[in-house]
């Protein structure tokens, strides 16, 4: 009985741990969630992808390695930035389980469930919806600017630094911390950081309508405004600010960006055949 014991504390102390490259692995496989993505369970098979590494390094028995990537073709979805934390807590839990410690499949598989919707609700605002519109804007002053292809290469540089940095020390973390990281979700720091952006992207919506957005009148030519001079400037920058949510508010309507473009060629041919605009 002693020995049979001593044999099995043996096994646990030589399981296999996860090594460097293994994240290495896991970490560039991540990138390609989204090429296998379907109708019906969404993002499982990239994700069960990304963790085959894992997989094979910690599950020597191939019953094993079957259980471990049937329970990770199971639904899933989240913000494919944000997926790296949900990775790294996963990898964290199937080592501990492959140790032999009380971790049930049930348990991996509600975790997983537990955190891609908070992810998924944050990921989409701060990177699509700030970060992503923002560099663009950047880019698209420096070849305004005159500086031609450095506003892409600047885009094309910025946005996989961020990106993929943050996708690899989101991986690290969630690995160190593991399921310690769920707490963050009750914490309000989530809801703080996506209020954040969302006051940064406005922020610096503002900044491009008054550098990009011009909406030039001559209302001089009208006889109780001819005397004066900064009637022009007042109305270009109100009538900027206007139509720029106007086009944001017939895109969140469903209006194809399409015939917003012609919807402003029109405008714009009808104001300056009226003589409103210059």
């Amino acid at each position: 009985m002693g020995q049979d014991f001593n044999n099995k504390q043996n096994k646990l102390n030589n399981q296999p741990k996860l090594q460097t490259k293994d994240f290495i692995s896991i970490f560039w496989r991540s990138g390609f969630e989204q090429a296998s993505w379907n109708y019906e369970r969404m993002q499982n098979l990239g994700f069960a992808f990304i963790l085959s590494p894992a997989i094979k390094r910690l599950y020597p028995e191939k019953k094993d390695r079957v259980a471990a990537m049937k329970r990770h073709l199971l639904f899933f979805n989240t913000s494919p930035i944000m997926q790296s934390l949900v990775t790294g807590v996963v990898l964290n839990m199937e080592e501990k389980k492959a140790d032999g410690q009380p971790i049930s499949a049930n348990e991996i598989t509600s975790v997983k469930t537990a955190m891609m919707g908070p992810l998924g609700g944050i990921g989409d605002p701060v990177w699509n919806g700030t970060i992503r519109p923002v560099l663009s804007a950047l880019a698209s002053s420096v070849v305004m600017s005159g500086f031609g292809i450095w506003g892409p290469i600047l885009f094309f540089a910025a946005w996989n630094v961020l990106r993929l940095g943050f996708r690899y020390k989101a991986q690290q973390i969630g690995y160190r911390h593991g399921t310690d990281i769920i707490d963050l979700f009750g914490s309000g720091i989530l809801k703080t950081v996506t209020r954040a952006s969302a006051v940064f992207g406005m922020f610096m919506t503002g900044i491009f309508i008054a550098k990009w957005v011009k909406v030039d009148f001559d209302l001089t030519r009208i006889v109780i405004f001819r005397h004066i001079e900064w009637i022009n400037s007042l109305f270009s920058a109100i009538a900027a600010l206007l139509l720029t949510i106007s086009c944001i508010w017939l895109i969140r309507h469903r209006i194809s960006p399409i015939w917003v473009i012609l919807l402003l060629f029109l405008l714009g041919i009808l104001g300056y055949a009226g003589g409103v605009f210059v």
